[in-house]
């Protein structure tokens, strides 16, 4: 795993979070159909990955291993303490689903897009507030 270490940037790491924050409420306006299950399984997976990216910019880290680069923002959100009314754990299990979804041209069920839907409604706002909180003591 390479792991390149740069100058923490908590500028750049409140605008992904807040680009996250944007895209999360757009994703969670969409009609929920079979046809958008890709599409929504995608966004909300992409708006967590991007809070994992925030707080690794703010510690000014950055991974150049391709396998690694949705594996360490995944593993800084799982690591945070956060209260939530779903385990945060649930969010690996979407990265997989994600994969299967990108890779291998996975349909999701409509009861998975739910899911997903449960877990970002659950989880997203608490670990927003927590990784925003994590930036500005940096």
């Amino acid at each position: 795993m390479t792991i390149r270490y740069k100058r923490p940037d908590s500028k750049n790491a409140l605008s992904i979070a807040n680009a996250a924050k944007r895209d999360m409420e757009f994703t969670l306006s969409l009609k929920i159909e079979e046809d958008a299950g890709p599409t929504i399984i995608r966004n909300v997976y992409e708006c967590f990955r991007m809070l994992g990216d925030a707080l690794l910019a703010a510690k000014g880290i950055k991974s150049e291993d391709q396998k690694m680069s949705h594996v360490m923002p995944i593993r800084e959100l799982l690591n945070l303490q956060v209260s939530t009314s779903r385990p945060i754990y649930l969010i690996d299990n979407l990265r997989q689903l994600r994969h299967n979804i990108n890779y291998y041209g996975y349909s999701p069920k409509l009861v998975e897009v739910e899911d997903v839907l449960s877990l970002a409604k659950s989880c997203f706002k608490p670990l927003l507030n927590e990784v925003i909180s994590q930036i500005n003591k940096k």
